[in-house]
């Protein structure tokens, strides 16, 4: 069992990402472009995430619930996708991933999609 480690996607908020790590310092929060992913597409991400542990942060809430669905529906591993609104309240957001972060383990968001703030 260990602490969710978090894969922002390309467009993912900077703001939200900052407030949870001076929250959270030890939180494990990489990007998709740090992996040379920023073009790819969302099953692209979806699979780098699986094969690495990760769970996925998006804003794409018209691509992506349907992409991590297809994934599990075809069987694939998939650790995880969470959802946030581009209007969601950026507090709110913070605070759930903190929560999550702190006292979840990995293994709880596997084949999970859920939309922030919960």
């Amino acid at each position: 069992m260990s602490r969710p480690r978090f894969l922002a996607d390309h467009d993912f908020n900077e703001h939200i990402l900052d407030g949870v790590l001076r929250r959270a310092p030890l939180a494990e929060i990489s990007r998709v472009r740090e992996y040379g992913l920023h073009a790819e597409d969302d099953g692209a991400v979806l699979q780098f995430a699986a094969e690495n542990g990760l769970i996925v942060l998006s804003h794409d809430v018209n691509t992506m619930p349907a992409a991590a669905y297809a994934r599990m529906g075809d069987g694939r591993e998939m650790r995880g996708l969470l959802m946030v609104k581009q209007t969601d309240p950026i507090a709110a957001v913070i605070e759930d991933l903190v929560l999550i972060w702190s006292t979840s383990e990995t293994e709880e968001w596997d084949r999970q999609v859920w939309f922030l703030p919960i």
